[in-house]
């Protein structure tokens, strides 16, 4: 029986243009697991050039490695001078939509049923 070669997939060979990492951040980001979200970070700076993320983002290369590894826990103030590096921004929207709130309806009452 032959035996089955297999390689290591990299993300970071396949993040080539900002829509590619835009969208690769945002499904990290939307599995709510900050050692992933960390590791995708990395595979983005590893994608652009960690030597030079680093330097921009007033880290160590070998620090940020670290950081950004699926073992790593940088702060948050990491992310976000990373973040900023790597020409992207942080925003919030709500986790699910929301659904209107209902209006209970008020009784009124006229003017010939009230108590005098």
């Amino acid at each position: 029986m032959a035996k089955l070669k297999t390689t290591v997939w990299d993300a970071a060979e396949y993040l080539k243009s900002d829509e590619d990492i835009a969208a690769y951040l945002e499904a990290a980001f939307e599995e709510n697991d900050p050692a992933l979200i960390a590791a995708a970070l990395g595979d983005v700076a590893r994608a652009r050039g960690m030597t030079q993320i680093a330097r921009e983002a007033g880290v160590g290369r070998e620090s940020l490695y670290k950081a950004l590894s699926k073992d790593g826990n940088p702060e948050f103030s990491t992310v976000l001078k990373v973040m900023a590096a790597l020409g992207l921004k942080l925003t919030a929207a709500p986790a699910k939509p929301q659904p209107a709130p209902r209006r209970t309806p008020v009784a009124r009452t006229t003017g010939a049923s009230r108590r005098r």
